[in-house]
C-alpha cells in the first residue's frame, strides 16, 4: 500500500499522506490521538501549490466559538492572491498555531508537518485521500481555466 497519493497539476504533482481526510475546501484533517473529536488542520498541497508562497497569515474567529461549515475564519495571502479561509466543517476552533501565525512561510516548507494552522473540534471526517483525488480529477478543467485566466490578467 503506498504512503501517499499523487495528482498531476500540469507538469507539478500535488502529494497527499493517506493518514489524514480532506476536505472540499483543500484543508486536510488529522485528529489527533490523545485528543478525541479534535482534528489537526492545514492547507493541502494543491492549495499550497495554486496559492504559491504564502507570506501573511490573519484569523478572525477566536477560538472556542463554534463555526459554520464553510465559514470565513481568516485572510491568507500570497504571491498569487488574497483568500479567505474557511472551516472545513462546522466545529469549534481548539488553538490556532502561533508558529505559524509568526512565520507563515512554514506552510510553504512544511505543509503537512509545522505548517498546520489549527486544531479544529469536529465531527465532519472529510473526504478519504482517494475520494479527494477523484474530486481534485472532476475539477481539475475548471481550475486550470482560472489559472490561465488569472495569468493573463
Amino acid at each position: 500500500m503506498p504512503d501517499d497519493l499523487t495528482f498531476s497539476m500540469g507538469t507539478h504533482e500535488a502529494v497527499f499522506p493517506i493518514d489524514r481526510r480532506y476536505s472540499r475546501n483543500h484543508l486536510w484533517l488529522k485528529p489527533l490521538e490523545d485528543s478525541p473529536g479534535v482534528s489537526r488542520v492545514g492547507l493541502t498541497a494543491y492549495s499550497i501549490r495554486l496559492l504559491r508562497d504564502v507570506y501573511f497569515l490573519d484569523w478572525s474567529a477566536g477560538t472556542e466559538f463554534p463555526v459554520a461549515d464553510r465559514q470565513e475564519i481568516g485572510q491568507i495571502e500570497s504571491s498569487k492572491a488574497v483568500s479567505g479561509l474557511y472551516s472545513p466543517g462546522e466545529g469549534t476552533i481548539v488553538q490556532f498555531n502561533e508558529e505559524v501565525l509568526a512565520d507563515p512561510s512554514l506552510i510553504n516548507t512544511d505543509g503537512y508537518g509545522g505548517g498546520w494552522l489549527f486544531d479544529f473540534r469536529t465531527s465532519a471526517t472529510g473526504m478519504d485521500p482517494g475520494e479527494y483525488v477523484k474530486h481534485l480529477g472532476d475539477a481539475w478543467e475548471v481550475a486550470q481555466r482560472t489559472i490561465k485566466k488569472q495569468m493573463t490578467s
